[in-house]
């Protein structure tokens, strides 16, 4: 029984009765909390064309509907609000439907196949805080498409070749000294990691020889003329820069930068006095309006420092190629390329370390996936897609041999495809593995959950496929994503720049731990049941926190404001969930069973709950249609919130009539069950005790 189509029928069929008016298009709302009702019309856009007041045409719909549409009991107008009350009979059948419906909320089948591809790390380092987002996120659509009738592939594209892992290898074969996961006691991944820092300092050492060399000695020994011109040209920018922002540092107001705070004023002062960095010092500060007003008075200098920074990168990127460890770690890749035996072993067996590193993180995650690609068996693929596209005129080639699409009419720019020895791009291997994941699975629509800086490459990408016509093209959406920020000093990573995964998993499962023995809730629990209920709470307050927020948002995750019993929480949802499971316990134990038939007179709150039960499958809908777990985070806790509602204001076990008794033992069943079925969608597991 859909209720609201119902009302929206009987108002088209009163607009007509009453007024002779032909309207399809009748929008409903909630009714606000201050005003009886369940349903509202609004009535004001009617005005004009009949020539009535908004008393007279409420009224005249409102009668209208009570001797009509068998299930308003009555009505309330409100300056052009008509307020429609809901018959008890029409709540209880409505209940009734839900209660026997064993698949409430699972949509028709679509008979289409979908494919989701999320994760896609890169071999050479362990997961990270970004990952995490990216992995609930992607398992979370999964999961939202599945129910809503699609067959889903959930696709993982693993980086496991290039020049980021060559380093970790070179690192490993220089001072790796035979150290594996089971000697050293790390994880695959995080081993692997351990070199690819190694690798970086004495990249970074050497890099900063170079530039001594050249910017402190004029010594240009190791470039060409051309090189060297090109390099001083930098250097004289980067001075320019520098003292451009040296004096836009001090015509700073220092007093108006003082009134940020405390830890801010400690920070920016030790940060003078060791040549601050600008930027970081934003994130110091949460509060978006005062964040808008320290931009506005840091403008000239963080103009600067940018510009700065960025020269500084092109010029470190002119001498990073004489670097020794480079070139090696170059020459490493080229003997992989040619199938070097001892590199391909080396090559696996540091992978291999990563793959069950990686699995032991995704476990821990709670996540999985159905098709694993390796980029080391498709980055050759896309070739041929190329030579198709320049004989039928998609591509067209340079002088210098290099292949290119011109996308300016559609507001882009020229893209190359191949390079002018015909090696292969990044875009040209995604062409090749797009043809590759349709030939496998023939999916209708294809899902890449990949970061927001990447929205240019997936632009550039679609409309390619497009262009060269593939069948598959209009299906593909690149869900993109903000980047996750923590509190300053909240966390801190292995080294010191990106957190890790595993780490900030085991924090807050630590933390989750504190604070459930802190309120006493694990009574009568073993030791490992309480490790368990640990690990579903610190997984429950992360991923929820991280799938509230619309994925294209930049967020700040505050790992303490996440694990709180009260509020917009997964532990708030979760613990409400076994709040549930308790008094189903109880019923059992006192023989009282569920019965959804002979309760007559509902309370309000039982109304509300049974409204949001009746959302259920829209709301899944209405996230499949937008990719947005966010939609089910916030039903989640609306159904939650109403549900602790009911619980205080109205009484089970105390209850004297048997009917309102057995009617909220099926009533809390039933929400129970959909708070698990809505968490489900979320990658969140909910515990039956607390």
């Amino acid at each position: 029984m859909n209720l609201e189509k119902i009302l929206q029928d009987h108002i088209v069929a009163a607009l007509k009765a009453e007024f002779d008016i032909e309207e399809t298009n009748i929008a409903l709302q909630p009714t606000r909390k201050d005003f009886e009702g369940s349903f509202t019309f609004v009535v004001f856009p009617y005005v004009k064309a009949l020539r009535k007041s908004p008393v007279e045409l409420g009224n005249a719909i409102g009668n209208y509907l009570v001797n009509n549409a068998g299930v308003v009991s009555g009505f309330n107008v409100v300056q052009g609000f008509l307020n429609l009350s809901i018959a008890d009979t029409a709540w209880l059948t409505m209940f009734g439907g839900i209660f026997k419906d064993k698949k409430f909320g699972q949509l028709a089948d679509k008979n289409e196949v979908v494919m989701v591809e999320y994760s896609s790390p890169n071999t050479n380092k362990p997961l990270h805080l970004g990952h995490l987002r990216n992995n609930f996120l992607g398992f979370s659509v999964s999961q939202i498409l599945s129910a809503n009738g699609y067959e889903v592939v959930k696709a993982n594209l693993v980086n496991d070749r290039g020049i980021h892992i060559c380093k970790s290898m070179l690192a490993y074969q220089k001072f790796g000294n035979g150290e594996t996961p089971e000697s050293s006691g790390l994880k695959g991944d995080h081993l692997v990691g351990k070199y690819y820092v190694e690798f970086d300092k004495v990249f970074k050492k050497q890099l900063k020889e170079i530039l001594d060399k050249v910017k402190i000695h004029s010594d240009f020994s190791d470039f060409s003329i051309l090189e060297k011109d090109k390099i001083n040209e930098s250097l004289v920018k980067i001075a320019d820069y520098e003292n451009s922002l040296k004096k836009a540092e001090s015509n700073l107001d220092y007093k108006a930068l003082a009134k940020f705070g405390p830890e801010f004023e400690i920070k920016f002062e030790s940060g003078v006095e060791n040549n601050i960095k600008w930027k970081p010092l934003l994130k110091l500060i949460d509060n978006q309006n005062d964040n808008k007003k320290l931009q506005a008075l840091l403008k000239d200098v963080l103009f600067f420092e940018e510009k700065k920074n960025n020269e500084m990168d092109t010029l470190l990127d002119m001498l990073k190629g004489k670097t020794e460890v480079l070139q090696e770690a170059q020459a490493m890749l080229l003997k992989w390329e040619e199938g070097d035996a001892e590199t391909l072993a080396l090559w696996n067996k540091m992978n291999d370390w990563v793959f069950a590193g990686f699995n032991q993180t995704y476990q821990k995650m709670g996540v999985s996936f159905d098709k694993i690609y390796r980029e080391s068996n498709t980055y050759l693929l896309g070739k041929k897609s190329v030579e198709e596209g320049l004989k039928s005129g998609v591509f067209f080639q340079k002088e210098d041999s290099s292949v290119w699409i011109d996308l300016t009419e559609e507001g882009l720019d020229q893209k190359l495809v191949l390079r002018k020895d015909g090696t292969s791009v990044y875009i040209t291997q995604d062409i090749g593995t797009a043809d590759l994941k349709y030939n496998d699975f023939k999916m209708s629509k294809s899902v890449y959950v990949v970061g927001n800086e990447q929205d240019y490459h997936f632009e550039v990408l679609f409309k390619i496929l497009k262009k060269l016509g593939r069948p598959y093209a209009d299906g593909t959406y690149h869900l993109s994503y903000g980047m996750v920020d923590l509190p300053s000093g909240k966390m801190k990573s292995r080294e010191g720049t990106v957190v890790d995964a595993d780490d900030l998993m085991q924090e807050m499962t630590d933390t989750a731990r504190e604070r459930t023995l802190e309120l006493g809730k694990i009574d009568g629990f073993s030791k490992e049941e309480a490790e368990e209920l640990y690990h579903t709470l610190a997984m429950g307050a992360l991923k929820y926190f991280l799938l509230k927020v619309d994925p294209k948002k930049r967020m700040l995750f505050n790992p303490e404001e996440s694990i709180d019993f009260q509020g917009n929480t997964g532990p708030f949802i979760q613990y409400t969930h076994a709040r549930i499971c308790s008094i189903l316990r109880k019923a059992h134990e006192q023989g009282i069973i569920g019965v959804a038939g002979n309760y007559k007179a509902l309370q309000e709150s039982e109304q509300e709950v049974i409204y949001l039960l009746s959302e259920y499958p829209k709301k899944v809908a209405d996230a499949g249609r937008e990719l947005a777990p966010s939609l089910i985070a916030q039903y989640a806790y609306d159904l939650a919130k109403a549900y602790n509602r009911f619980y205080n204001e109205v009484s089970i076990f105390n209850e004297t009539d048997l009917d309102a008794q057995q009617f909220r033992i099926a009533f809390s069943s039933v929400v129970g069950e959909t708070i698990k079925k809505a968490m489900a969608l979320l990658g969140i597991n909910v515990p039956s005790r607390m």
